[in-house]
């Protein structure tokens, strides 16, 4: 018996019951679409992170404090006060660095008008723009001059610009900034984000403003440096260790009071948390794979059964034992191919849908269709040869004596 006459009687079969197969396909169907939406929502997540992190700056390394060992903060990373400004200055004479950019920072109420938020103010330089990845929507950014007079200037980002109602037009107006003048030179262009890491809500002025209206003292919260090129990567930040150790008068075998993060290690990391998570939840969705092959399995059984004067007529009519075991083995993998079929269809909406509310789009990887597919046909074959086998085993006398 051909292929194509296999597939024909199986399709029959299959019409002939249509709610029976249905059914029967529900759990294949379940577990294919959860397969398909959770790796896409996997790889979309990985894709929104690493699009956050590389936003973040170009060939970034970034400065932090150590730990504190005594205080109210003790024991917390970044805690300790050891990173200063001057810090900053000596860092960009490192060669190899393109731009460094100390940043302070504070949570203060912002009022525009009628209009109010409370949101992440950053205290910084002129080359933040460059080391962090900022583009101007409206107006300019921070200058040498605005740094060096800590002028009470300030750079909106453009959810917190939406948040004060403040347009196109907002350059040269006034806003308050916990309670404190300052005026709008320049709205940032949007990054997009989530709200647990959201950078275009904040505001950005000069460091010697915060300095002298928040946040006392000479320490900063950390220092962005920009690497001229990916490959001195290790070289700088070996030599910003150096410096800050000899500034910092730290002791041959003494542990350092700052860290560094290579935004590499930070995207490598991300990457392997989400390749595992991926396939956490892909196995997780294929136990209802699992389930879905039980029942087609289960269905099988029950259909050999009531078919088995049918498979006694045909042996005795000269049909063969693999032409029996071929045939319901087709209607096995028709019904799994057919669900995984939906299933994968369902799997790309669930992922458009979750990726529109999520933002971070449609994704979508040819390889998991493959590996659905493969999963279908695995079901089908596993969970059909046995019901196929007791079929082609069947005594052709005792089958037509069946009743």
């Amino acid at each position: 018996m051909s292929a194509f006459e296999l597939v024909r009687l199986a399709l029959s079969r299959l019409r002939s019951s249509r709610l029976r197969a249905a059914l029967t396909m529900l759990g294949v169907i379940i577990g294919v679409a959860s397969v398909v939406a959770l790796v896409s929502v996997g790889e979309g997540t990985t894709r929104g992170i690493t699009t956050q992190l590389r936003s973040l700056g170009t060939n970034l390394l970034v400065v932090n404090p150590g730990t504190a060992v005594s205080g109210p903060n003790a024991g917390e990373p970044g805690s300790a006060t050891t990173l200063t400004l001057d810090d900053a200055v000596a860092l960009a004479k490192i060669a190899g660095v393109a731009a460094v950019a100390p940043e302070l920072a504070t949570q203060q109420p912002v009022i525009a008008g009628a209009k109010h938020t409370t949101t992440i103010i950053i205290g910084t330089t002129a080359a933040h723009a460059q080391v962090r990845n900022e583009t101007i929507w409206q107006g300019s950014f921070l200058t040498p001059v605005t740094d060096a007079l800590g002028l009470r200037v300030a750079v909106l980002g453009a959810t917190t610009a939406t948040n004060l109602g403040l347009g196109a037009n907002a350059v040269g107006t006034d806003i308050r900034i916990g309670g404190i003048p300052f005026r709008v030179i320049g709205i940032l262009q949007a990054k997009g984000g989530s709200s647990l890491l959201n950078q275009d809500d904040q505001v950005i002025v000069p460091v010697a403003a915060v300095r002298s209206q928040f946040v006392g003292g000479t320490s900063v919260r950390t220092i962005g440096v920009s690497v001229a090129s990916v490959n001195q990567m290790g070289v700088v930040a070996a030599a910003i260790t150096t410096t800050l150790r000899s500034r910092h008068g730290i002791l041959a075998g003494r542990p350092d009071d700052f860290v560094i993060s290579n935004q590499a290690q930070l995207l490598g990391a991300v990457s392997s948390v989400s390749t595992l998570l991926a396939v956490l939840l892909a196995g997780i969705a294929s136990i209802s794979l699992v389930v879905g092959g039980i029942g087609i399995m289960n269905i099988m059984l029950v259909s050999v059964r009531e078919r088995t004067r049918e498979i006694g007529i045909r042996k005795a009519i000269g049909a063969r034992s693999r032409d029996i075991l071929l045939q319901f083995l087709v209607e096995a993998l028709t019904l799994s191919l057919l669900g995984g079929a939906i299933g994968i269809g369902i799997g790309l909406l669930l992922s458009a849908g979750i990726g529109q509310i999520a933002g971070w789009g449609f994704v979508f990887d040819p390889l998991t269709l493959l590996v659905a597919a493969g999963f279908s046909v695995a079901v089908g074959v596993l969970f059909g040869v046995w019901p196929a086998r007791q079929a082609a085993l069947l005594d052709p006398i005792a089958a037509l004596r069946y009743e």
